[in-house]
């Protein structure tokens, strides 16, 4: 059987199939972009800062909150060493000894010397005591009880004179003995048994057991922006660890540091695990307001923690015109404080992704937070 469609009404059924056709097609393409939408990540965004300084960035050193290098005042050969790196001490504890044979022998001779004058003095005295007597029922004129006043002040003196020379034979013996100041723990051994100690000369650091503090140096043009109890993050690459210092100490001169004033920041009791005195770390320190550097002119400075590393290349995300993420090589400057100056790559005004609440990766659909 052939059907036969009339021409006049083949038009109208043509149109209502195209019709349902496009309808069809604009659904399912405003399916695909809700469902875009829907998986996008969301991002927040921002433009690099360039001339606003918010933020010090300095190196120091890990140092014991007290210290002392251990020296004598006298020449000699190391006879003994009672400690070691690594040992504990008690306050007074002996740590070392040097040769002492002539001090004894000087002490010796200011014990004879005591001796001698004891007995001189002990006889002036007898004198003085029998004028002194004698001139009393004038039997003595006064200028024989003169004589004889000299003479006991005299035997006198030589008395305390012999007496101080035994004090500084036994101070100078005390440096051949030596002790520890205070309480801590032995980290140098600068000499060994059997060497000749000079005066001055480091024999062995202790440093006090407790807390540790970092040292570190600060120009002169943001010293004046920093503040005791100020906090720093410390930042320790040997040890893994970032830690929240506090400033506690500021310099007020800086004529024996070549310009630079040398801060200190203390460091918690319960995160000084694992850290040593001598460990170099890098210090972020907040200014108390933002100034603009001198020497900062046309830097693009953005978050570290902005910053993508993949291999030996550096990167960030930034938002194409179709609204997904494109990783952007960019080569980077000087660290300060937590923002890293971007060399190349980057414009002043150009946005880019700090944050993202998902997996980012090139392409993937962005939604501006």
């Amino acid at each position: 059987m052939r059907l036969t469609i009339h021409p006049n009404s083949a038009m109208p059924l043509f149109t209502g199939i195209c019709l349902m056709i496009m309808g069809s097609c604009s659904s399912n393409h405003h399916k695909d972009k809700q469902a875009v939408a829907d998986t996008a990540v969301v991002v927040t965004v921002s433009q690099p800062a360039t001339d606003l300084k918010k933020g010090l960035s300095v190196s120091g050193v890990i140092e014991a909150v007290q210290s002392a290098n251990i020296s004598t005042r006298v020449m000699g050969y190391i006879t003994s060493i009672k400690v070691n790196v690594g040992d504990r001490v008690s306050k007074g504890q002996l740590l070392l000894t040097i040769s002492n044979d002539d001090i004894l022998a000087k002490g010796a001779q200011a014990d004879a010397m005591i001796a001698e004058a004891n007995a001189g003095f002990i006889n002036a005295q007898k004198d003085f005591d029998r004028f002194n007597a004698l001139y009393k029922q004038q039997s003595a004129s006064a200028k024989e009880l003169d004589n004889v006043t000299l003479q006991y002040k005299s035997a006198k003196a030589r008395l305390d004179a012999a007496k101080q020379a035994r004090n500084e034979v036994n101070a100078t013996l005390s440096y051949t003995n030596l002790t520890a100041p205070f309480a801590g723990l032995v980290t140098q051994k600068m000499i060994d048994a059997g060497s000749m100690a000079n005066p001055g000369m480091p024999l062995l650091t202790i440093e006090q057991s407790g807390s540790y503090q970092v040292s570190v140096s600060v120009p002169e043009s943001e010293i004046g922006l920093i503040t005791e109890g100020t906090p720093a993050t410390v930042t320790i690459s040997a040890a893994h660890q970032v830690i929240n210092g506090k400033i506690t100490q500021i310099g007020k001169s800086s004529q024996n540091s070549g310009g630079q004033y040398i801060i200190k920041i203390h460091i918690p009791d319960y995160q000084k695990q694992g850290l040593f005195a001598g460990m170099y770390a890098n210090v972020a320190i907040p200014l108390k307001q933002a100034v603009k550097a001198a020497d900062t002119d046309g830097l693009v400075m953005v978050p570290v923690s902005a910053i993508e590393y993949k291999n030996q290349l550096t990167g960030l995300y930034t938002i194409s015109s179709n609204h997904t993420a494109l990783l952007r090589w960019v080569r980077l400057g000087k660290t300060s404080a937590n923002e890293v100056e971007v060399l190349s790559g980057l414009a002043a005004n150009e946005p880019f992704i700090v944050s993202a609440e998902g997996k980012l990766y090139d392409g993937v659909a962005v939604k501006i937070k």
